[in-house]
Order: C-alpha cells, then sequence, then structure tokens
C-alpha cells in the first residue's frame, strides 16, 4: 500500500496524468490542483505533485486570491514548497495578472477615472503592500507608459515627485495620472495622501506637466481625487 501510495504521476493512468490529460482533453479540463501541479512540476517524497498542490491550496482555503497574496517566502513555509516551486508559482500568477491588464492597456485614451482604474487595476491586485503607479500620456491623453515608481509596507510607500517628473520629461509626456493602492480595502484618502497630491500637482505645474487625477485602489473599487474635485 505504501509504494502504491508514493506513484509518480508516470505511472498514474493516463487520464489521472494533468500533463497528458491537458494535451488531450483539453486545459479546462483540469482541477485548479492539477494545474498547479503542472507549474510546480513535481511532488515530494510522500506526497504527488497533484497532492501537493491540494495542500498549497488548503493553506489559502482553495482561493486563488490570496494564494496570489503570498510571497516566496510565505509560500516556502508550506511543507513540500522549496525555492524554486515557489518562484514558479508566483510567476505563473503574475503572468495571469499581467494577461488581465493587457487588453486594458491597449486603449488609446484615457477619458475618465474608470479607464484609469481598469487599467492599474492588474498591477495592484492582491498586492498586501502599497504601491505606487504611474500613467504617462501625451497631450491626447493616449498612454505613452505606465510605471511602478515606489513599492513600500502595508501601510505606505514613499513617493518622489522629483524622479516621476524626471522621467516623465524623458518620456516627453505631459498628462500624468498617479495611482496607488490601500491593502485594507479603505478607500478615503488620508492627510498624506491630499498632501502629496497637492505638492505634486504644484511642482508639476513648475514644468507645465498636469496632474489629470490621483486614484486609490481599493478590493474591487476605487476612489478619484479629480472625481471629488480634489485636484
Amino acid at each position: 500500500m505504501d509504494e502504491y501510495n508514493k506513484l509518480s504521476i508516470k505511472d498514474w493512468a493516463l487520464e489521472d496524468r494533468p500533463r497528458e490529460k491537458l494535451m488531450y482533453k483539453g486545459v479546462k479540463s483540469l482541477s485548479t490542483a492539477e494545474l498547479l501541479a503542472i507549474i510546480i512540476g513535481s511532488g515530494n517524497r510522500n506526497q504527488s505533485a497533484v497532492e501537493l498542490s491540494k495542500s498549497i491550496l488548503s493553506h489559502c482555503n482553495n482561493d486563488l486570491n490570496i494564494l496570489a497574496k503570498k510571497s516566496i517566502h510565505d509560500l516556502m513555509k508550506i511543507k513540500g514548497i522549496g525555492e524554486a516551486k515557489a518562484i514558479g508559482i508566483i510567476s505563473a500568477l503574475e503572468i495571469g495578472r499581467r494577461q488581465k491588464s493587457f487588453q486594458s492597456k491597449q486603449k488609446e485614451k484615457v477619458t475618465c477615472s474608470r479607464d484609469a482604474f481598469e487599467i492599474l487595476f492588474p498591477f495592484v491586485e492582491n498586492l498586501g503592500h502599497e504601491e505606487f503607479w504611474v500613467l504617462f500620456m501625451n497631450r491626447a491623453n493616449k498612454i505613452i507608459e505606465i510605471k511602478n515608481v515606489s513599492s513600500g509596507g502595508i501601510t505606505g510607500t514613499v513617493f518622489d515627485i522629483r524622479l516621476v517628473l524626471k522621467e516623465a520629461l524623458q518620456l516627453e509626456a505631459v498628462n500624468l495620472i498617479l495611482c496607488h493602492n490601500h491593502p485594507s480595502g479603505n478607500l478615503a484618502p488620508s492627510a498624506a495622501d491630499k498632501d502629496i497630491t497637492t505638492k505634486s500637482k504644484d511642482a508639476a505645474k513648475l514644468m507645465n506637466i498636469e496632474i489629470l487625477d490621483h486614484i486609490i485602489i481599493g478590493e474591487n473599487d476605487y476612489y478619484s481625487f479629480a472625481d471629488d474635485a480634489l485636484i
């Protein structure tokens, strides 16, 4: 019985092998655990790749949104997950996050705060820490570049408008939209958020650069300084 429990995927029936199942039945035929098993590649002495994947998911209440918030260090706390497997999982989740943002990034023009939110949300979705992002645009509000300009802790991040304006000049961007996330989900701007917005707008004006908005992103919603006439 012990030997049977330690069978590798190669010893399983054809229909039970995740890679072969994907090839012959299509990717949608696989469970989340089976897809994760393909990513991690192998199990360990006591678990198959699928069993290990089920263990990983159980640590996250079978919620991929929770898994997406895990760091390499967090994943390595799970028995059977080493650095290589943790890196593979995080890389796969990041590809998925970027894929979701790809279509929205192709918008020719940002016309409102909702456009900016839809473009930037995939970059900060499920983050357990704050990050600052900037949309660099031309005079017609067509996107030139989307950049992460700061990454910090759970309650804040350092933002340097001088570096942002330097980047804007190099890109020949004249319109900017600032964005940062609140991991807590609370969308209310803090006093520091308001101060950064005011000082950034004033500094940008000196270079004939316009900061059109500053949006704060929470779980699945956002707050816009422009919509509230605070910028």
